[in-house]
């Protein structure tokens, strides 16, 4: 009887033990496969402002303005895997645009970050240009299902975001 029992119990543990193996926790892709495609969604998705803010990546990160920028979105290297994204120094526009996959454990302080960011530009532009309060006021940030962490701020969100999203999960 024992015995029996025993083998159940295994049986039953091991079927939860490959059940959960097929389940989708994140994505499959290499860090560099999604830097490449958060990068083109951006640029294919951003619109007019992408042109005169470049997109960020590992790759030029290091750039000092680069580096300020990230910084001024409330970004890390050491929170994120893999990431793209595009904001301007500049303060007569509420923009960025970022997708990060963050790093293992990350999530929280990726999003706190970004959600630091719309709240700065809402700060700011509150009592300066209403269009553009209204512009960080309808920013969006959201995790996708496969894990990455997506802000759109600018005019327009809800459509560039849609574009990014169809983009990702493509």
């Amino acid at each position: 009887m024992k015995k029996i029992f025993a083998s159940v119990a295994c049986a039953a543990l091991l079927i939860a033990v490959l059940t959960s193996c097929g389940q989708k926790t994140g994505s499959t892709r290499t860090p560099e496969e999604l830097t490449q495609m958060y990068s083109q969604a951006i640029t294919e998705s951003g619109g007019e402002m992408v042109v005169h803010n470049p997109v960020i990546t590992q790759a030029n990160s290091e750039d000092d303005m680069n580096a300020m920028i990230l910084e001024s979105m409330g970004l890390k290297a050491e929170d994120m895997t893999a990431f793209a994204a595009s904001g301007s120094m500049m303060s007569v526009k509420a923009y960025g645009i970022a997708a990060v996959m963050p790093a293992e454990g990350k999530e929280e302080a990726v999003k706190a970050g970004l959600q630091g960011f719309i709240d700065r530009q809402k700060s700011s532009f509150e009592t300066y240009l209403a269009d553009q309060y209204a512009v960080a006021e309808n920013a969006r940030l959201e995790t996708l299902e496969d894990g990455t962490v997506v802000m759109v701020m600018c005019e327009g969100s809800d459509d560039v975001f849609d574009q990014l999203r169809s983009a990702i999960e493509a």
